[in-house]
């Protein structure tokens, strides 16, 4: 999650946020965990071979092209993410799809509220609500980084809705 001040009218602050969703393991970390999977795989299936359970040795190349696509799948969700702007006039939050496709959604800042449920077990859902419609959005953040956002989020609301009126 980044938050960006957007040049322009002075005037009129306006707020900008990322959020995207964390990968933990690099394009380096995925060639040097991929390589040392493959290898260990090689000479394990390459032992049983040599033992003459030949089918396994297939078995051990099918395992090693099911974690690549996982992950492969894994990095594709991963270009999911969505910007928030607000300046006094407008709340937009765009969802940017990993196919390309985009969502664009507008709140009036005055009318719309940020709503950071908790469940039982912990977990919450980041969401606004306006007229009695409910919109959620940052499903790929984590549960703190969804609170932290909800409190950042509903401060600048406040200032925008002051510096509008």
């Amino acid at each position: 999650m980044t938050r960006n001040e957007l040049p322009g009218d002075t005037s009129l602050p306006h707020e900008r946020w990322v959020l995207s969703s964390y990968r933990s393991l690099s394009p380096r970390g995925f060639l040097i965990l991929m390589s040392t999977l493959a290898l260990v795989s090689f000479v394990a299936g390459m032992a049983f071979l040599l033992m003459g359970a030949w089918p396994v040795f297939g078995f051990f190349g099918l395992d090693v092209l099911l974690i690549y696509v996982a992950f492969r799948l894994n990095y594709r969700d991963g270009r999911l993410h969505e910007t928030v702007e607000l300046d006094p006039r407008q709340l937009v939050v765009t969802r940017f799809h990993p196919s390309g496709r985009t969502e664009r959604f507008e709140f009036n800042p005055y009318w719309v509220r940020v709503n950071c449920a908790e469940g039982i077990d912990g977990r919450t859902a980041l969401s606004l609500s306006s007229h009695g419609n409910l919109f959620t959005f940052g499903g790929f953040l984590t549960d703190q980084e969804r609170k932290e956002f909800a409190a950042v989020l509903a401060d600048a609301l406040q200032l925008a809705r002051a510096a509008h009126a």
